[in-house]
């Protein structure tokens, strides 16, 4: 039988840049770790520079959700940068989880999507609120860790129950925000050349909100027991491409000390002109000429979302605008505005099997050769010493394994993080630590592997919560602790090393130490060191 993406075609330096249009997300609605919010009226009522809000004990940590740190952005508000919400009197219960933005549906594998909340389908414009958990008010200077979703620039929100904080909070006495954003054609529809003065610091707005949360953190979190000059940025996917943006916005410096991105990266933003004429195709098919942005602004919202698909040149992402995001954030060479950032990156060995097009038929040798050297353009004598070297490298894995990790190492998964390790090591001004995810998933008889998102529930301490992509063995909850454990240390002073886990030496270009989490978790230099070479020389042969 012959597999259904036998014919796919992978662009090594580009393939699943689509991919980030997914999300970040699995969890298992089974169990879940946390019990019904108990509105406590006294012990969880905090005053932020809006006014006062209560929360509510989950447990062992006080639970805030729905903080509004924007105003809404329907209406006047859309396309434009973000607006302080209105004060208001009295206290504002934040119990439930605020709306995400508007989107369309990923394409997930079941074990993801199970998990999305239902109220994620009804996304709105006024989506600018976050969540946070926190093991005690008031002073504290605990470390403060800010995730940023997965999904891309397209999809997701920060209210999946894989990202619920509590755990790592109260494992790990550190304050956790989740955030949710402008998305897709509300966040990053490039106006600025269209749209006259009004829209001329318009562009990029999903990171501007994002920059938003982090002014709101700066200004409010000490009264929830954070430091607000121990701040770190997380993300998986889409959410390490927030991450790794951030690092180059002039706007964003000094609101972050540390940063993380997990199996995503920006290298490069959308150039003005290709972001423009995407514009341009967008407002078309809706009827509009380039010059009616502000009829765009009076559309309703299904109209757009609904516009979206098929736009030739339409490539919803932060732009390069030479404003707000001044230049790429790691070319030709990492950012100097975070130089002095300390920076973890990682992708998972599997990456690719994350959606449901996925075909996992068992492959013979012919059928492994003939796809090789399909995707990656390559002639049979290429094609057969590539293969060769993965077997030696990877003497216990199918063809089927390796034809995957192939895939992954062809893919802007891995040559995008490798790039950005790369880049911000040479910088040589503070340390950067690299991790492969090696550890394969039980579930769906161990077909999924490794996959993309598969290390979030273990960065989070949320393994529990997440048994439909990490099974229920005895040895999940070790990897969680080793794993969130590192993520705290390097949240508290920007080394992951603790005395769970080998020495951990930074990256360099030259030993390229790198950890390998797996059950039995190492410390290599260059892991799979030949395979590396190999890419290299096929992508200076293409270039």
């Amino acid at each position: 039988m012959k597999p259904a993406n036998s014919h796919a075609h992978i662009d090594r330096r580009s393939f699943l840049g689509y991919g980030s249009l997914v999300s970040g997300f699995l969890i298992s609605g089974a169990q879940r770790v946390w019990g019904a919010a108990k509105v406590d009226s006294s012990a969880s009522i905090v005053t932020t520079t809006s006014g006062k809000i209560r929360g509510a004990m989950q447990d062992r940590v006080h639970a805030f959700k729905g903080i509004p740190y924007g105003a809404s952005t329907e209406g006047a508000g859309r396309f434009l940068p973000p607006a302080k919400p209105q004060p208001w009197t009295g206290v504002h219960d934040v119990l439930e989880y605020g709306p995400a933005s508007p989107q369309i549906p990923s394409n997930l594998v079941p074990e993801s999507m199970a998990q999305q909340p239902a109220t994620d389908g009804k996304g709105t414009e006024d989506c600018l609120h976050l969540n946070l958990w926190t093991p005690a008010l008031g002073s504290g200077k605990r470390p403060v860790m800010v995730w940023f979703h997965g999904g891309g620039f397209s999809a997701g929100s920060g209210n999946w129950n894989m990202y619920n904080g509590g755990n790592l909070a109260a494992k790990h006495d550190v304050v956790v925000l989740t955030v949710n954003h402008r998305l897709n054609v509300f966040g990053y529809l490039y106006l600025a050349e269209l749209g006259g003065e009004k829209y001329a610091h318009a562009s990029n707005v999903g990171m501007l909100d994002t920059i938003a949360a982090l002014e709101w953190v700066r200004d409010n979190i000490a009264t929830f027991g954070g430091d607000p000059n121990n701040v770190t940025i997380f993300g998986q996917s889409g959410g390490g491409g927030k991450v790794s943006t951030l690092m180059a916005m002039p706007a964003a410096k000094g609101l972050f000390q540390r940063a993380i991105a997990m199996s995503g990266s920006a290298v490069k933003g959308v150039p003005r002109d290709r972001a423009t004429k995407g514009a341009e195709a967008f407002m078309a098919k809706l009827g509009l000429k380039p010059n009616q942005v502000e009829e765009l602004q009076k559309m309703p919202q299904a109209q757009l979302l609904g516009a979206m698909r098929g736009v030739q040149g339409l490539q919803l992402a932060p732009v390069t605008d030479g404003r707000t995001l001044p230049a790429d954030p790691f070319d030709p060479v990492a950012s100097p505005l975070s130089a002095n950032v300390p920076f973890m990156i990682s992708s998972t060995e599997t990456e690719v099997t994350w959606n449901n097009s996925v075909n996992f038929d068992p492959l013979d040798d012919a059928a492994l050769h003939g796809r090789i050297k399909q995707q990656l353009r390559i002639d049979d004598a290429a094609a057969d010493k590539l293969v060769a070297i993965y077997k030696r490298d990877r003497p216990t894995a199918s063809n089927l394994d390796l034809s995957f990790i192939m895939a992954t190492d062809a893919s802007n998964f891995r040559t995008g993080t490798d790039t950005e390790a790369e880049r911000k090591a040479e910088q040589d001004k503070a340390p950067v630590y690299k991790y492969y995810f090696q550890w394969y998933s039980p579930v769906r008889e161990g077909k999924l592997r490794s996959y993309y998102t598969l290390d979030i529930p273990f960065a989070l301490q949320n393994v529990e919560i997440a048994r439909s992509m990490v099974g229920t063995g005895p040895e999940r909850q070790s990897l969680a602790d080793k794993m969130s454990a590192a993520f705290a240390a390097f949240a508290r002073s920007g080394n992951p090393n603790h005395k769970g886990i080998p020495k951990w030496q930074p990256f360099d270009t030259t030993k390229r130490a790198t950890m390998i989490w797996n059950n039995e978790c190492r410390v290599v230099n260059d892991p799979y060191r030949e395979e590396r070479l190999a890419r290299a020389e096929l992508l200076k042969k293409e270039g």
